[in-house]
């Protein structure tokens, strides 16, 4: 029996939130270099536009667009836009984020609604604007977190939204299912500037307690991510992927 790759996303078409980010750059990079067409979102119009450009300076295959997550009526916007440009849609990647540190008794009630509304209601405005949109066959993976699973101190609001975008997917699996397939990937410690203050006031310790003993990379996550998106997981739904290095387990 022949092996044939999966992972050949020509004339097929990515949307992902929160484009401009470390992770997310690096998921885009992969699509892109496996032939997609990327239709990148972010609120930071200006930063997402420069990476656009840098991916595809002819444009014809990126198209950058200004998104707030957590206002329905963009998501909506984006998917127009996207369906204008290209047509249907194959690969969704919720990754857009809010990630700050306060302490619950320290939590106003608008910085916790600001938290769950970028990191839990965004997801679920995007997956509902991209519904109609879907091919056959079309993918959505969330990007979860390691702090979704266990919780995480001064990141309350961040770790309810993330632990609800989990069991959020598992529900959209079943709905969606059989013409769309729905995942999650949890990141742990990587190597973006988002953990680098974490690092930089405790990172020996959790570098201790993780079993591969290192920081992942942007990479490694885009790697899963695709592969989640791509034909050789056709009988993967409803799942999450751990990408720590083990710290999950360990500690």
């Amino acid at each position: 029996m022949s092996v044939s790759t999966g992972f050949d996303f020509t004339g097929k078409t990515l949307l992902m939130t929160g484009a401009n980010g470390g992770i997310s750059r690096a998921i885009a990079r992969v699509f892109f270099d496996l032939g997609a067409n990327c239709v990148l979102t972010d609120l930071d119009l200006e930063g997402v536009s420069a990476f656009a450009a840098e991916l595809d300076p002819t444009g014809a295959r990126v198209l950058p667009l200004r998104q707030d997550a957590a206002k329905p009526e963009e998501a909506e916007a984006a998917l127009k836009a996207l369906a204008a440009r290209f047509g249907a849609l194959d690969v969704l990647v919720t990754s857009a984020g809010l990630y700050r540190e306060r302490r619950v008794a320290e939590m106003s009630d608008d910085y916790w609604r600001t938290g769950i509304a970028v990191n839990l209601d965004g997801v679920f405005y995007t997956c509902r604007a991209a519904i109609p949109h879907f091919a056959e066959g079309a993918s959505i993976v969330n990007v979860a977190s390691m702090a979704g699973h266990r919780g995480s101190v001064t990141h309350a609001d961040y770790a309810a939204a993330k632990g609800a975008v989990l069991t959020f997917s598992r529900t959209l699996a079943q709905e969606l299912a059989p013409k769309v397939r729905v995942n999650a990937v949890s990141p742990g410690l990587i190597d973006t500037p988002m953990v680098r203050p974490l690092m930089a006031a405790n990172g020996g310790a959790l570098l201790a307690n993780t079993p591969l003993k290192r920081l992942g990379t942007a990479e490694e996550v885009a790697r899963v991510v695709a592969f989640l998106a791509s034909d050789w997981a056709s009988f993967v739904t409803g799942e999450t992927v751990h990408v720590n290095g083990g710290l999950y387990i360990a500690s």
